[in-house]
């Protein structure tokens, strides 16, 4: 009986991507990078809102690895940007440290060539999302996520409906829990 082919060996298979080399475009030119050659150089994103209920510092360990987990084997993390104490529903420039992300990726010299953010609740909500990686993708600067398991690429309707969903999902997360906070309360005033 021959042996299976791997489903990851389909051009356009969901694993497809994995093999393929890594192209960076940088301000016209292009750069093909292969995960074997030290791959690609990323800039991590996180941001905690609570300090008063959440330790940074473990927060920011556990973003960490778990954007490690989306870069493995296709480059590594050199920079890093973590904000403390801010709700996800200020802009990027109005975050210090997501401010500073945007400022060094226009520099051509910024050392990083994508930003990988550990889990999308802690860098967007709403909508922002497609707005702030075009405008990183303008600076020839890639969005990679674990929701799309890499690179996000605005001109795919599926990444743009998983953005569109994922942004629905943030803002659903925030009125949940406003709405038990609120409802708790409600309960420990009558109680």
């Amino acid at each position: 009986m021959p042996s299976p082919v791997p489903a990851s060996s389909y051009p356009g298979s969901f694993d497809s991507w994995l093999e393929a080399p890594v192209t960076v475009r940088r301000r016209g030119r292009s750069t093909g990078l292969r995960p074997g050659s030290g791959g690609l150089r990323f800039a991590f994103y996180g941001r905690i809102s609570t300090v008063e209920y959440q330790d940074p510092v473990s927060s920011r360990a556990w973003q960490v690895e778990a954007a490690d987990r989306v870069v493995a084997g296709r480059g590594r993390i050199v920079a890093e940007f973590f904000d403390v104490g801010l709700s996800r529903s200020l802009p990027w420039p109005r975050r210090p440290q997501a401010a500073a992300l945007l400022a060094a990726a226009q520099d051509p010299d910024r050392g990083f060539d994508a930003v990988v953010v550990a889990e999308f609740e802690r860098a967007f909500a709403g909508g922002d999302a497609p707005v702030v990686i075009a405008l990183l993708a303008s600076f020839g600067v890639q969005v990679w996520l674990p929701e799309a398991r890499g690179p996000i690429d605005l001109a795919r309707p599926e990444h743009q409906a998983l953005l569109l969903l994922l942004g629905h999902q943030s803002e659903r997360e925030v009125l949940r829990n406003r709405f038990r906070t609120t409802a708790a309360m409600a309960v420990q005033v009558r109680e």
